[in-house]
């Protein structure tokens, strides 16, 4: 890989090619990796990503490192992070989406280890869809001010847009179904010590 401060993207074939010599960490929530992940992935949520530097810089040291989310934009911000701290790592082109479209194969946990069987942008556009129809509801029925709610979610959305980030993800991550238990995160952790 290249300097610990140059994160670069690998795209499916050449992931896929190198997959057995790699220690592949996707840093979505558990709902979102359980529902399909690369084959040997290892789930460490991005807000979890602090606790696990030290495990993730041994990893590293050991095989190169591929950070993995649904479509890129996660697992680069996680590249990031880890390169201010010196670990060298690689992102993976469109992420687990990609993957998928590409025809290789994603693993499940089994069906009754599934917490939350939706992926983190389902559950934005359910809320987002739900806020939005909410304010148009009581706006027409209790006051027109509540159609401000509605008004200030698609402000809310067109800021994501534009700026790739999401304020709602980062609130809904937050839930109990898709945090990851504690037993979990330490499980995965002693998983990645022997990788």
């Amino acid at each position: 890989m290249t300097s610990p401060t140059t994160p670069i993207t690998l795209d499916t074939a050449r992931a896929r090619a190198r997959l057995s010599e790699l220690t592949v960490v996707d840093v979505r929530t558990p709902g979102e990796y359980a529902a399909g992940h690369l084959p040997g992935a290892l789930n460490i949520p991005l807000d979890h990503l602090g606790r696990a530097l030290p495990g993730i810089r041994d990893a590293a040291g050991r095989r190169d490192l591929l950070v993995v989310c649904a479509s890129g934009a996660r697992s680069a911000r996680a590249c990031a992070l880890l390169a201010e701290q010196g670990v060298p790592a690689a992102t993976l082109d469109g992420g687990t989406t990609a993957w998928a479209a590409a025809g290789h194969d994603l693993e499940r946990t089994a069906a009754c280890e599934i917490r939350a069987g939706w992926s983190m942008e389902r559950q934005v556009r359910c809320a987002a869809g739900t806020l939005v129809l909410l304010g148009l509801v009581l706006g027409l029925l209790v006051h027109p001010a509540f159609q401000l709610l509605s008004a200030g979610v698609a402000g809310g959305l067109v800021f994501s847009a534009l700026t790739d980030t999401c304020g709602m993800a980062a609130v809904l991550a937050k839930l109990p179904h898709n945090r990851p238990r504690g037993a979990d995160l330490d499980a995965t952790l002693a998983a990645l010590r022997e990788r």
